[in-house]
């Protein structure tokens, strides 16, 4: 099969965009795929006898099959759990658009049949005073998985987000309902609203860690609809 590589997006921070990201790297390895996940940015760190090492970074790099050096998977990390505009003026790191992009190039010329590129945040967080998260897939051409945070406030939410990714000229490839809220209301009804709305195919409905019982995330995606 010809790779395929998408950005991995949400509706917000804490939405669960590294339990999906590693849900479908499973779901891509079960299915017999050499795997490949970048976290190009990351803010909040802990500093190991390694370096400063990001838990979402770490937790990509175990799913992945294929073997990459840590400071390949996640380039530019800062210690400060913050906006990645604000982690970088406090830990004296700037960066920038183009700096990401040439350091996903190069990790994007490993060999893999399927790669995700998670972001950081939400769709338009800032890098620095000039520049969006949002203009790195917007460079590298990629087709964007929105992941929506299933809670009250979450149809605004994804409505926004994936009008501002169309508006970018990406591709809205699908999005994932995640369960993030145990106690919302009328999660069903939210969730067939936005199957009407996103104009994207829905890639799965992931319940709230608490109902997954035997199952696995993996199991409730449809890797295939990215495969085609």
């Amino acid at each position: 099969m010809a790779k395929k590589t998408f950005f991995v997006t949400g509706t917000d921070t804490e939405v669960g965009k590294t339990f999906v990201s590693v849900a479908l790297l499973q779901a891509a390895n079960a299915a017999g795929l050499n795997t490949m996940a970048l976290k190009p940015v990351a803010a909040g760190s802990t500093s190991t006898p390694e370096g400063e090492r990001n838990e979402d970074a770490l937790e990509l790099m175990q799913a992945m099959s294929i073997k990459m050096p840590y400071a390949q998977i996640n380039p530019v990390v800062f210690r400060t759990p913050a906006s990645p505009h604000i982690a970088s003026a406090i830990d004296n790191k700037p960066t920038s658009i183009d700096r990401l992009v040439g350091f996903c190039r190069g990790a994007m010329m490993q060999s893999y049949d399927f790669g995700l590129i998670e972001g950081a945040g939400g769709w338009r967080v800032p890098i620095n005073e000039r520049e969006t998260l949002a203009q790195l897939p917007a460079n590298l051409d990629l087709p964007v998985i929105l992941v929506v945070g299933m809670r009250l406030g979450c149809l605004n939410h994804a409505l926004l987000t994936a009008e501002a990714i169309r508006a970018d000229g990406l591709t809205l490839a699908g999005w994932i309902a995640n369960g993030i809220d145990p106690d919302m209301g009328y999660p069903q009804e939210n969730i067939q609203t936005l199957k009407g709305a996103l104009r994207a195919p829905c890639l799965g409905e992931i319940p709230h860690s608490s109902r997954l019982e035997s199952a696995e995330p993996k199991d409730f995606l449809k890797i295939n609809l990215l495969l085609d």
